[in-house]
């Protein structure tokens, strides 16, 4: 039975790698629960500024800029591949491996806040490209929101804890529909604003938001559980020898490899062997002891070798890139992620398409639930492949991921074939595949921090560029089916379909790997 109070005190902790046991989201005060609050918040904002543009882009913005369609679809693609898969997020990877989460993510937020606070500054179709290309940076923030949570939540949470701070993200792409009609109404209503300026000055307060956030993740959350980034082999050394565990457990930092080192045999206290630069003699007992997970020795010596995020070199790197598991967790996400950022982009236009009553505020209300979905059905994703791992395994992660992708397809399909004049009929059909395909992002997720863990970052980073590159194929198809949105719909159901069957048959996890399990 779930106990509520693990919402707000202080997490069991696993005694190598400090990661928490629970997730303290409602206690800001702890370590664990400030960086789970900065993780989605940071992502949530991140995704409001690139997505700001939808929800006045049909109408106003194309009023005022004299946009045809196809600079609209244009523009939409070009917001998707600033963050694509040879863009900012496969860069995102690495860079968390190398210079840590925390600082990535700031990165990624302070880059995209300058491109948005300039939008007041376009006045065409070119301008409005290459203005959203930049703003797209903000996109690349999904990486070390996932990195990060990766490292302070142990697996045991870990699907979970992405799948909340990646889902109350996401629903920044609905609080998008709701915020920027409304700030832009506001200005024109209250303060008197021409609906030439309103909308430039609207870009303002997802600015002031995002260099805020980041700066108070810099100035307030660590890099890790167990400090600075660059030390956070030693800690992990450290922490076994406070066990009184010894022997050389993780690599020097710039190497990794999938194989356990035969030659380093678990002792205990009075070895005399090579320690990397540690002597377990007279351990200190760290703080939080009491707070402590009871693993076995053999656990603990796993966890180090293992799950340790290390600098990967460029053939280490390729060979994470490129190995079936990884192109697995990629493929899943191209399907689901990318599905989302491309009806998100459209998903307003269709509905003043097929009910023209709504118009730009009442479309872009009703758009709005799709990405605000996200704050309940990508957690449940995790949370689901969360439960299944005790019974089921890594296997039924895998399975699970797959199911709620081929169901995803088939809610697609009927979205397309139906092509609904109905708002019930719509609406329900539209809420049905965002249950499946959102739940579909969190249990992708679920299952990234079991794939090569000692190289977390680089994983997360393919799956989430994956995610990208398949908004951006899928947005070009609507592009190229102007309005005709029904049928791309079920376009994409199809791929998606085929895409989870072909790739149901590979292994979660490498075999033999250690760590991860």
């Amino acid at each position: 039975m779930f106990d509520i109070t693990l919402l707000w005190k202080a997490p069991e902790i696993n005694p190598v790698n400090r990661k928490a046991r629970s997730i303290p989201g409602l206690n800001p005060i702890n370590t664990y629960g400030r960086v789970f609050f900065f993780s989605w918040f940071g992502f949530m904002i991140a995704f409001w500024s690139w997505y700001a543009f939808p929800p006045l882009l049909s109408i106003t913005i194309a009023k005022d800029l004299k946009l045809k369609q196809t600079d609209i679809a244009n523009s939409n693609i070009i917001a998707l591949t600033a963050t694509s898969s040879l863009l900012v997020r496969l860069f995102a990877g690495p860079s968390c491996d190398r210079f840590g989460p925390r600082k990535t993510f700031a990165g990624c937020l302070l880059a995209g806040a300058v491109p948005t606070a300039l939008a007041g500054g376009v006045t065409n179709a070119s301008g409005l490209m290459a203005l959203r290309f930049f703003v797209g940076i903000l996109g690349g923030s999904f990486v070390p929101c996932q990195v990060w949570s990766t490292g302070f939540f142990d697996k045991n949470v870990v699907g979970t804890a992405n799948a909340l701070t990646g889902g109350f993200g996401n629903a920044g792409g609905g609080i998008t529909y709701f915020l920027m009609p409304a700030i832009f109404d506001s200005l024109v209503q209250d303060r008197g604003l021409t609906p030439h300026a309103a909308w430039r000055v609207a870009f303002i307060v997802p600015f002031i938001c995002i260099t805020a956030t980041a700066i108070g993740m810099l100035l307030l959350c660590p890099d890790t559980p167990t400090g600075k980034w660059s030390e956070r082999h030693l800690a992990v050394q450290h922490n076994l020898a406070s066990h009184g565990i010894t022997g050389a457990v993780v690599d020097v930092p710039g190497e990794f490899t999938d194989k356990q080192n035969t030659s380093s045999t678990p002792s205990r206290h009075g070895s005399t062997e090579e320690k990397l630069g540690f002597e377990a003699s007279a351990p200190k007992r760290p703080a939080g002891f009491d707070h402590e997970a009871q693993l076995g020795e053999q656990q603990m010596l796993d966890t180090a070798r293992g799950e340790v995020v290390v600098k990967p070199t460029l053939k280490e790197a390729s060979n994470v890139i490129f190995s079936l598991q990884t192109l697995n967790q990629a493929g899943c996400y191209f399907c689901s992620f990318g599905a989302e950022l491309a009806i998100n982009s459209i998903l307003g236009a269709y509905y003043v398409k097929n009910f023209p009553a709504l118009k730009q505020t009442g479309s872009g209300n009703w758009a709005a639930m799709f990405g605000l979905l996200n704050v309940v059905f990508r957690p449940l994703g995790g949370v689901i492949s969360d439960l299944i791992y005790p019974r089921a395994g890594l296997w039924g992660k895998k399975a699970w991921i797959h199911f709620v992708g081929i169901v995803t397809g088939a809610f697609l399909i009927a979205i397309g074939l139906t092509d609904a004049h109905n708002k019930s009929t719509m609406f329900g059909l539209v809420a049905g595949m965002a249950f499946f395909l959102e739940a579909g992002n969190g249990a992708n997720f679920g299952l990234v921090p079991h794939v090569h863990p000692f190289a977390n970052g680089i994983v997360s980073g393919v799956t989430g560029a994956s995610g990208n590159f398949g908004g951006i194929i899928f947005a070009i198809i609507f592009r190229y089916h102007g309005k005709d949105y029904g049928k791309v719909f079920w376009i994409i159901g199809i791929m998606t379909i085929a895409i989870n069957l072909s790739l149901s048959w590979i292994r979660p996890i490498p075999r033999g790997q250690i760590g991860g399990h």
